[in-house]
């Protein structure tokens, strides 16, 4: 099975653990720089993290972005989530929102098992444990 994680996510993510090493407000282009992270995409991303209220931004020469929360408080899945929607869809649609014909009961189960999973997993790393290096 093929699990397609889109670079949007990885890069908000990477976005956000390079914000949580800094902590201090940070310029775009050095985050950019330091992920290696197309800067228009990144541009676009940071936007997506502060509608979801993750990173605040503050322009002029002092500014920059910084995250809202503590990045021991701050998941994998939740950064994720910012940019991509939810983690699980089937056709578009999260697993909790099928509608399946009689007999098909079964399959509606085993997405949502899925989405429980992905959940667990990604909702069980924070920020802060990729800083220090202990994801698993």
């Amino acid at each position: 099975m093929t699990v397609h994680v889109p670079a949007k996510a990885d890069y908000a993510v990477r976005a956000a653990v390079e914000l949580a090493r800094r902590g201090e407000p940070t310029k775009c282009r050095d985050v950019a720089h330091a992920q290696d992270i197309p800067l228009k995409f990144l541009v676009n991303i940071l936007s997506d993290l502060r509608r979801a209220r993750i990173v605040r931004s503050q322009r002029g020469a002092e500014g920059g972005y910084w995250l809202v929360r503590e990045a021991d408080k701050l998941t994998v899945a939740e950064v994720m989530e910012a940019v991509m929607g939810p983690l699980t869809t089937v056709g578009g649609a999260p697993p909790e929102a099928l509608d399946y014909p009689p007999g098909n009961e079964a399959l509606a189960r085993v997405w949502a098992a899925l989405d429980t999973r992905t959940q667990a997993v990604l909702g069980g790393v924070t920020i802060a444990d990729l800083v220090r290096g202990d994801a698993s």
